[in-house]
């Protein structure tokens, strides 16, 4: 092990100097679309998570500040920093994670759980461990374990129909529409909107609850309990680095960059440190953001899609310092929408982790019986499925050496 730092920064002042030259309606679009993919499904994950915590309403604003303000500030870091489209998000699939763990633990306990996280992701980055670690997980499992993990917020969705059935088949339909018709729109943008509709038309949306403030954060002090360490602490550093930072640096390689790997990682890890104490999960790249924002819509010129990165970073930051209104405004929100939505954006990624898990010639089983666990809600010695889906994926990966020959 070889302790080792971020790569140096490419023109810093440049890309400063280019913003206002080169940032026109693509970018500005481009970073719209990839700010509303972070600010629907994944705000309400954070929201489920935290009411199903009982937290306080002080407690959810400066979650949301935390994560919205610290990974608009990560986008711009890395933006300006190595001129890539690296989008600065918080883990999606960790906060999915959370709606089911979190309300086992105190605030305190959750905090340094979520401080442990951000330090083994820096370590990872300092220590050059990253690709290592990933060697030795087989993908297919922690795919599988995610599969299982999101699978029950699709199952809500149909679940939640014959309590709503007007209110869910309309944005289920409206999902479908913007998918087959409106390929440059996210369907559960639209989902969104055809459910506020209904929901107001019928009316299930109360607009006494929403409250124009600012968000006011709150520090909380960490307290460390081993349970979290391996329910929430573990799965969430895991979660992160596999299903969004490795994907994002995948993606960025995919379309011609050259991702500083060391500073993805050790930004992402030092920007959760110091969110933690706010009650913000972690910070690391979207994968589906980086995406938007680094294709061919974005600008013309791959040089300056950056710039994409960099009006995603400002909504976010904008984003965060209204959360107090964001969240208000969910919380006038019927559950059957919140359930709706959230299953609904969360589509993409459950079918992705099972075409990256089950639907491949690799560790079939292991991922399988991985993602089984990962669904069952299973608690051994207080610790969660999380933690025991990659536990147990990865203890049978070895023993079956299902590789693709052997399949």
């Amino acid at each position: 092990m070889r302790l080792t730092g971020p790569e140096p920064p490419r023109g810093v002042g440049y890309n400063l100097r280019d913003t206002v030259r080169h940032t026109g309606v693509s970018t500005l679009g481009a970073g719209f679309v990839a700010f509303l993919l972070g600010a629907t499904g994944p705000a309400l994950l954070v929201y489920q998570a935290a009411t199903n915590a009982g937290y306080p309403s002080g407690v959810i604003d400066s979650w949301f500040f935390a994560i919205y303000v610290g990974g608009g500030l990560l986008s711009l870091l890395l933006a300006y920093l190595y001129r890539e489209p690296i989008c600065g998000a918080f883990p999606i699939a960790g906060s999915a994670l959370l709606v089911t763990v979190l309300a086992e633990y105190s605030l305190s306990e959750a905090v340094g759980a979520f401080l442990l996280s951000g330090v083994l992701v820096a370590l990872l980055g300092l220590s050059g461990l990253f690709d290592s670690a990933m060697e030795r997980i087989p993908n297919e499992v922690i795919m599988g374990a995610l599969a299982g993990i999101l699978l029950h917020f699709g199952v809500e969705v149909f679940a939640a129909l014959p309590g709503q059935p007007l209110l869910v088949g309309a944005m289920v339909a409206a999902y479908l529409v913007a998918f087959r018709f409106l390929p440059a729109l996210p369907p559960a943008l639209l989902a969104l909107v055809v459910g506020l509709v209904v929901a107001g038309v019928g009316g299930q949306f109360d607009v006494g609850e929403v409250r124009l403030s600012l968000s006011q954060p709150v520090l909380v002090w960490p307290s460390f309990d081993l349970a979290a360490l391996f329910s929430i602490a573990l799965p969430l550093t895991l979660l992160a680095v596999a299903t969004q930072n490795a994907p994002g640096v995948g993606i960025l390689w995919a379309n011609g960059y050259r991702p500083p790997v060391n500073a993805i990682t050790i930004f992402s890890g030092l920007g959760s440190i110091l969110t933690a104490p706010l009650a913000g999960n972690g910070l690391n790249i979207a994968a589906p953001m980086t995406a938007v924002c680094a294709g061919p819509e974005a600008h013309p010129d791959p040089e300056n899609r950056y710039l994409a990165t960099v009006a995603q970073g400002v909504f976010f930051i904008a984003f965060g310092l209204v959360g107090a209104t964001a969240v208000s405004l969910i919380r006038a929100l019927p559950p059957a929408l919140i359930l709706s939505l959230a299953g609904l954006a969360l589509l993409p990624v459950i079918l992705q982790a099972l075409r990256l898990s089950v639907g491949g010639t690799r560790h079939t089983v292991a991922a399988g019986i991985a993602l089984f666990v990962g669904a069952s809600n299973l608690t051994i010695l207080g610790i969660n499925s999380a933690f025991w889906a990659i536990v147990v994926g990865v203890a049978l990966a070895r023993f079956l050496r299902q590789d693709s020959k052997g399949d």
